[in-house]
């Protein structure tokens, strides 16, 4: 058996979590591969709003298993308030959550060297979410930070303590004042009590070898989807560098997020909005800067599920989108939110950059790396509402050529479509 791949390819926010929720009924197993709680997957359900950061998808999903991969990191605080959160609702994720022992953990003081670097950038700053992820997968590849399967240990607070000494020491080198810096509006000393409690929670949860235990599905015919978190153009080796996450959030970062082989890997559902969006600094070709972006930004709730930021806004972006296709071998490409131009009059694809007087129909290191000009195809907007169509033969045909003439450039059919929140708002090809 493969396992399937569901990731997004844009700059995140392309409503990955929604179409993972939708998805889940024909999967065993929903695993998260990479990123931790700088993601916000949000899910609506019987008109119940659900914002996930660190758990799969999958979770309401009763009698489907949700793994947390070896890729992902945890803080554990964060978790322990999402866990409660999921408990309000009438999920018990006792019964269906496994946490890779392998996973690292977010430490109080990563958070902390997050806010001392990213002050420290200026004017230059990346847009961090401030939850430690950047400093954490630091430590991850200088082989010294600590795993959900350190908690376990005997001496585990002597190497949280050694840890954190280290970190102290980084700091004082930026004159930041540990203990006077908050962490979600509680001092550090506060923070760090509820981190401890919560560590000796997750002790509670079914703490696994996540590669044993998905390769073993797999063999035996068990059916997995791997859920990315963040977007291809956040990936940390391809996307906007140095504007981008800590991680590779394409498919390659499934087999090392969660231990299977290349050979593994099935289908790839790309999941992708009609426009785009963009939350923190970096490049953004079609950004709108504009009444158009700022109706974009309203019709589609365009705010941070985690930082609650205004996200920036732009048409959609086919030099990017065909560049984030090639990275992961796309099988399925799913488009979200195009509801939300409803009532525009007119709406553009960017096809090419315009660079030095040439056009571009690339995305390469130059066009990320330098100003460039968007070369757009204007289409005639729909102009209607989508409630309650239920295929793609009843589109306004608007919205139909709007969507060929993608599928044409991109040389793949967009085999789901979402056109609202909801998990019925789904016309599936």
């Amino acid at each position: 058996m493969k396992i399937d791949v569901l990731l997004g390819l844009q700059w995140g926010d392309e409503g990955k979590g929604k179409i993972v929720d939708v998805l889940t009924p024909r999967y065993d197993i929903i695993a998260r591969f990479q990123g931790g709680p700088n993601a916000g997957h949000t899910l609506e359900i019987g008109g119940d709003r659900h914002v996930l950061h660190t758990i799969p998808s999958g979770i309401f999903h009763s009698d489907k298993i949700n793994i947390i991969g070896n890729g992902v990191i945890i803080d554990p605080y964060i978790l322990s308030r999402e866990l409660e959160k999921l408990q309000s609702k009438g999920a018990d994720a006792k019964v269906n959550l496994r946490i890779s022992k392998r996973s690292h953990l977010i430490l109080p003081t990563h958070r902390i060297l997050d806010a001392a670097y990213e002050q420290a950038l200026g004017k230059g700053k990346i847009g961090s979410t401030l939850k430690g992820i950047g400093p954490c997968y630091t430590d991850k590849t200088a082989r010294i930070g600590l795993r959900i399967g350190d908690m376990l240990a005997i001496d585990f607070q002597e190497r949280y303590n050694n840890l954190k000494e280290r970190h102290l020491r980084i700091l004082s080198s930026y004159n930041f004042d540990v203990f006077s810096w908050k962490l979600d509006k509680m001092s550090f000393v506060e923070y760090e009590q509820h981190w401890f409690d919560s560590v000796e929670e997750l002790k509670g949860y079914e703490l696994i070898d996540s590669e044993l235990y998905i390769n073993k599905a797999l063999a035996e015919g068990k059916r997995v989807l791997a859920e990315g978190a963040q977007g291809s153009l956040l990936d940390v080796d391809f996307g906007s560098y140095p504007f981008v996450t800590s991680s590779n959030t394409i498919t390659a970062g499934v087999c090392s997020g969660l231990g299977v082989p290349p050979t593994a890997i099935g289908k790839v559902f790309g999941v992708f909005k009609a426009y785009c969006t963009r939350v923190g600094s970096g490049p953004f070709p079609t950004e709108l800067l504009d009444d158009t972006g700022d109706k974009l930004r309203i019709n589609g709730n365009e705010f941070g599920s985690t930082t609650g930021r205004p996200r920036r806004c732009g048409w959609l972006d086919l030099p990017a989108l065909k560049y984030s296709i090639m990275l992961n071998g796309v099988t399925d490409l799913v488009m979200m939110k195009s509801d939300v131009m409803n009532d525009f009059e007119k709406v553009n694809i960017c096809t090419a950059y315009e660079v030095e007087g040439k056009d571009i129909p690339d995305l390469t290191f130059e066009t990320l790396s330098r100003p460039v000009k968007p070369m757009y195809t204007t289409f005639k907007g729909w102009e209607t509402s989508l409630e309650g169509l239920a295929n793609f033969g009843v589109l306004p045909d608007q919205l139909a050529d709007y969507i060929r003439y993608i599928e044409k450039a991109v040389k793949l059919p967009i085999e789901i479509l979402s056109v609202g929140p909801g998990r019925k708002q789904t016309i599936m090809r």
